[in-house]
């Protein structure tokens, strides 16, 4: 049996999950919406490759867009823990960064 990949909100626990995980009145993060990302390192939606999503709530405060958070994300347990889980699978973040210039499909 295949063990499930968590998402950072899972295993973040910031009660900004897009299901039961979400804190009452909390806003939903950004990362639980992005549909580009949608089963990227086996995740749901943008949920294991947050660090690539603008304006994330990580730390209690909007992250703003990547190039303004992606020093802090590296240094995240949760982004070190996709890497570590993947290994040779972990995809690059300029190939993932394509993916978000794509148009939604909807």
């Amino acid at each position: 049996m295949v063990k499930r990949k968590k998402n950072c909100w899972e295993v973040m626990n910031c009660g900004r999950g897009p299901d039961k995980t979400r804190k009452p009145g909390a806003p939903v993060c950004p990362a639980t919406v992005e549909q580009r990302l949608h089963g990227v390192h086996g995740g749901r939606l943008g949920g294991r490759a947050c660090w690539l999503v603008a304006g994330t709530m990580c730390g209690g405060k909007p992250q703003g867009v990547f190039a303004e958070k992606y020093g802090n994300c590296k240094l995240c347990r949760f982004y070190n823990q996709v890497m570590d889980e993947e290994e040779s699978r972990f995809q690059l973040t300029m190939n993932l960064m394509k993916r978000l210039k794509e148009p939604v499909k909807g």
